[in-house]
């Protein structure tokens, strides 16, 4: 198919990977780690990409498969996400298509039928379709040449988003009559998930590359609101004409927040797995064309989404895990443009989470003895969710300490880096938690050891008597939000530590006794300032006149109702952003634009250029 979209003294010449690139996604250059991963496959060899979200990681298995004779099948677990990339493939000149449940069956015939005549150079397939008759029939016979594997964390019991169906993918590629060569991608992997879809996908001598998950485009920054609502209502009012989602814990919250950003006049939308296909199906339409800026939505949403101009990601609920925080963040900034991620916490979002892990399906599909080693895993991660919620170092480091990554400790992009903080002695609360750990006996969490120190007068302290101890009321007048960061600050430094499980307790750590006795200081850094620091992105994009970005933005709006194609997939906000900058005049100079293709040269290039000329000319 590709040989077709060359002029005629090309069309003998076998292209190569630059100008596969070039000619059909407009860029002149791979970015790290995608040119490596290109080079493996099309030397026949099994890979692995784990590059962060906005890294680029569709393209590692789109641009051979243009180059490969044959076929690719990229098994993908969402339909929203199959139905994104083939329609960004179609609008860069690429036939492409999905096989997935939201195909009636006459749709599904003439879909296979179409394959079956080498229509499609790439075809997305959920992987519960794999071992279907109907497709294992087409690809016996199909000259199958590699199969990429997006989203292949799902493949492990370890990591989030757990798919069971995933397991089933080495059973189709050993009744292919040849195996092709096999790519799988994520974007979320620790070292554990890592070794299990190696093992897992039975991968062969596979080129494993691993990229730096840093996205330094992204702000970073965790607020800890009395209100969240109110606080969500601040910060939309600063963003009110960009696009954004806001992620929720339960289905409830999702309503209730949506119903209130309505009501103050947002064009915002919702998306749950409570609602009927259909409706899900619409709200999400109306995001990704921006008939709706706001999507308010569990973590159903997302997985998968080429949403380019997402310019804040805010977490109304703290996730379960870092794993899931960092991916739905990072749909945030995916064209490189500086973008924001809030994260809004409490502690009862910790007991939401607690609770989710108790009543989740993810237990049946292991055996039981693992079962234990499972949820031992989950608090883990939990607590590591926490203590990027609470900590006062860089919030970038920390997530890329998580995923193995070493990295500098100040980003100068983050709440943490930006912010102003001071040492802070803190040891008299120190003292006066940790004696009350000792009193309790350490069989108590934090919550009670915080009211005996504060004097509380509930019912459970009361009732227990523990108004007799000597440490009751010992840190009277001290809020309890200043204690509860005092512990934390304790279990850090050793002077205390947490153990795992539903109710975690407060026990002494090696550290104590140095404390108690008087021998040891403690300090802890404090945040001065809670108003919203001054952004830096963290590299510098071309900025244009704003008038003619936003001209520009008005000839994508029309392009986008004419074509009845999501303004995004047009030109990205970093693609008009360069228009604006460099104010091409020629198809010739267009074409020097990141992100601008021979096809959409030929598609859209006119209409741009021609509002460019009018610019210039009224200037």
């Amino acid at each position: 198919l590709y040989k077709n979209d060359f002029s005629k003294e090309k069309r003998m010449a076998v292209p190569t990977k630059l100008q596969i690139l070039e000619q059909y996604f407009g860029y002149p250059s791979f970015r790290p780690g995608q040119e490596e991963l290109i080079d493996a496959l099309l030397a026949g060899r099994d890979a692995v990409g784990i590059l962060p979200t906005g890294a680029g990681k569709s393209l590692c298995y789109q641009v051979p498969a243009l180059l490969l004779e044959g076929i690719t099948l990229v098994v993908s677990p969402l339909i929203s996400l199959m139905r994104d990339q083939v329609a960004a493939l179609v609008q860069n000149g690429v036939r492409g298509a999905y096989l997935n449940s939201s195909l009636t069956w006459g749709q599904y015939q003439k879909a296979l039928h179409n394959a079956r005549a080498g229509v499609y150079k790439i075809i997305y397939v959920a992987p519960e379709r794999l071992l279907t008759p109907e497709f294992l029939d087409f690809a016996k016979s199909a000259p199958i040449a590699m199969v990429a594997v997006d989203e292949a964390h799902c493949v492990s019991q370890w990591g989030q988003d757990f798919r069971p169906s995933y397991l089933s993918i080495p059973e189709f590629l050993a009744q292919l009559p040849r195996r092709p060569v096999v790519a799988a991608f994520t974007a979320t992997a620790t070292p554990r998930v890592r070794e299990d879809i190696l093992s897992l996908l039975e991968l062969r001598d596979p080129w494993v590359t691993v990229t730096s998950f840093d996205r330094p485009n992204l702000y970073f920054e965790v607020r800890r609101p009395k209100d969240k609502l109110a606080e969500l209502l601040t910060l939309l009012a600063e963003r009110r004409e960009r696009s954004g989602i806001v992620y929720c814990g339960t289905r409830k919250a999702v309503e209730e927040v949506c119903d209130a950003l309505r009501e103050q006049g947002y064009a915002a939308t919702r998306y749950h797995g409570g609602l009927e296909d259909q409706e899900r199906l619409r709200n999400q339409e109306d995001f990704l064309y921006d008939r709706a800026t706001v999507m308010v939505a569990t973590n159903a949403f997302g997985m998968g989404i080429d949403k380019s101009n997402v310019s804040f990601v805010i977490h109304y609920t703290m996730p379960k895990d870092l794993e899931s925080y960092y991916q739905e963040a990072g749909r945030a900034g995916r064209d490189g443009s500086p973008a924001q991620c809030f994260l809004l916490y409490s502690g009862a979002d910790v007991a939401l989470n607690r609770f989710l892990f108790t009543h989740s399906d993810e237990g049946q599909y292991i055996e039981e003895e693992a079962l234990e080693q499972l949820n031992q895993q989950n608090e883990a991660r939990l607590q590591a969710m926490i203590g990027y919620c609470h900590t006062t170092s860089c919030l970038r480091e920390y997530i890329l300490h998580y995923f193995g990554e070493h990295a500098p400790t100040q980003c100068a992009n983050c709440q943490n880096c930006v912010g102003h903080f001071s040492q802070v002695d803190v040891t008299k609360e120190g003292r006066g938690l940790v004696s009350c750990v000792r009193y309790l006996r350490e069989r108590y969490g934090v919550t009670l050891v915080v009211e005996v120190a504060r004097g509380s007068k509930s019912e459970k302290v009361l009732r227990q008597g523990f108004d007799k101890l000597p440490c009751y009321g010992s840190l009277k007048g001290v809020k309890e939000s200043t204690l509860r960061d005092v512990a934390r600050a304790l279990v850090l430094q050793g002077y205390l530590e947490q153990t795992q499980g539903e109710y975690p307790l407060l026990k002494l750590g090696p550290q104590a006794e140095s404390l108690l006795n008087g021998q040891a200081r403690v300090e802890m850094r404090v945040r001065q300032s809670q108003e919203e620091p001054e952004k830096k992105p963290a590299r510098k994009l071309p900025k244009g006149d704003p008038q003619l970005f936003d001209r520009l933005r008005a000839v994508r709006a029309r392009l986008s109702r004419e074509q009845n194609v999501p303004m995004y997939i047009i030109f990205s906000n970093a693609t008009l952003e360069a228009m604006a900058a460099y104010q091409p005049l020629t198809p010739a100079e267009l074409l020097d634009v990141p992100g601008v293709g021979q096809a959409k040269l030929q598609k859209y290039g006119q209409a741009f250029l021609e509002e460019i000329r009018k610019w210039t000319e009224e200037d």
